[in-house]
């Protein structure tokens, strides 16, 4: 069963077509850009717009930063307390995969 808007959308589409309101848009004739997740499209093109990034990028970006505190650190404490937040942030980053994981 088609959505009862249906008509009605598409109505709406044919009156701006012939208005031209579709004439010269950018990227007109040209296809459109691949998207692996087309579900997400829009939520994805407003995280990329805004800079947002998920919990997870943001906890592998920290760890990647950690790790080179570690491989930087030039005395024993600083070492351990390098090593702490990293493990600290690899249980983050393993939390929020498997809750991902059970609840998407």
């Amino acid at each position: 069963m088609d959505h009862p808007l249906i008509s009605l959308i598409d109505r709406q589409i044919r009156e701006a077509e012939l208005r031209g309101e579709f004439d010269n848009l950018p990227g007109a004739g040209k296809p459109l850009p691949h998207e692996p997740n087309p579900e997400d499209a829009v939520l994805n093109r407003l995280m990329k717009e805004h800079g947002a990034k998920s919990p997870l990028v943001i906890l592998r970006e920290q760890i990647a930063e950690a790790q080179a505190e570690v491989a930087g650190a030039d005395t024993p404490d600083t070492r351990k307390a390098a090593q702490k937040r990293l493990a600290d942030l690899q249980t983050r980053l393993a939390i929020e995969i498997e809750a991902h994981r059970k609840f998407g």
